[in-house]
């Protein structure tokens, strides 16, 4: 199997489609274990892979206990790939046109209550940990947002940030009272620390050592901050939970579809963790 054309397709899923980083790692990832396959099956060319080889690859992933989410994006992957394929003419037939994408099943989203998320931020936090906070529950942020923040984005006079989300679209959410509380407590710290160490970076989170955080570090902080409430989550959580808090005390759906950068909103219908019944009231109210 030619690595050419899996180099060329993920240059053509950014260039052209362009997708974000992690989901072309994404991709890459998925696409390099078939490769894999294909060579334990010594399948030397593209135009030999055949429906059964992609069965085959489809019951190796079951075998492997992945989570359904994670096999139909991995079959999702190679349906673009080989269609890419054949429409560039690098194959003659396509073998994964009659392969079924399985739906995956829709789940509510964790979250934590305003009582939980007020236990964590009482706590005796450094400066940087109650912009993490802040950022993630009451701005709504996903964690790539926020990693990625840069501080020429914030306007705390005007009171909003801008963020780059998905599919590198820009939204523009408002900043509350307590998220600039934490900012202003942060910044002259990480202006301190800048100078300190002489540092050129324009990253909002930087710790103690000048270093950008990353979005492990959040994971790992959030995940610690779940213990203390004898939950785990992450900072999807806290971003599922913005969401659910806002509807539950009556916002409008479509300003928390802008808020979270949904590009549909029964996703954002997803992410709220209320009752069908208000979840009509309030979507039918709105389109009438």
């Amino acid at each position: 199997m030619d690595s050419q054309e899996l180099s060329e397709y993920i240059e053509f899923l950014d260039v052209e489609k362009g997708l974000a980083q992690n989901t072309l790692e994404a991709y890459k990832r998925d696409l390099g274990e078939f490769e894999d396959f294909c060579i334990s099956r010594e399948i030397q060319s593209l135009n030999n892979v055949t429906r059964n080889d992609l069965n085959g690859f489809i019951l190796w992933l079951h075998d492997e206990k992945l989570s359904p989410s994670s096999v139909i994006r991995k079959i999702a992957s190679l349906r673009g790939f080989f269609k890419w394929l054949c429409a560039n003419e690098y194959i003659k037939t396509n073998p994964a046109l009659t392969i079924e994408q399985p739906k995956i099943p829709k789940r509510l989203p964790k979250v934590v209550s305003v009582h939980e998320i007020e236990e964590i931020l009482n706590q005796d936090l450094s400066k940087i940990q109650s912009v993490i906070l802040e950022l993630l529950y009451g701005c709504g942020l996903r964690v790539s947002e926020l990693v990625n923040l840069k501080v020429t984005d914030i306007n705390i006079k005007a009171k909003y940030l801008e963020c780059t989300g998905k599919g590198s679209k820009e939204r523009i959410v408002p900043i509350g009272k307590k998220a600039i509380a934490a900012l202003k407590k942060y910044l002259p710290k990480r202006t301190f620390t800048v100078n300190k160490f002489h540092i050129e970076t324009a990253r909002l989170l930087i710790d103690e050592d000048g270093r950008e955080l990353t979005r492990q570090d959040i994971y790992n902080f959030i995940s610690e901050q779940g213990k203390k409430i004898h939950k785990h989550i992450s900072p999807h959580t806290l971003r599922h939970s913005f969401a659910t808090h806002l509807i539950e005390n009556g916002a409008d759906l479509r300003v928390v579809q802008e808020l979270l950068g949904h590009s549909d909103v029964s996703t954002t219908q997803l992410y709220t963790h209320i009752s069908k019944k208000r979840l009509k009231e309030v979507y039918f109210a709105i389109n009438n």
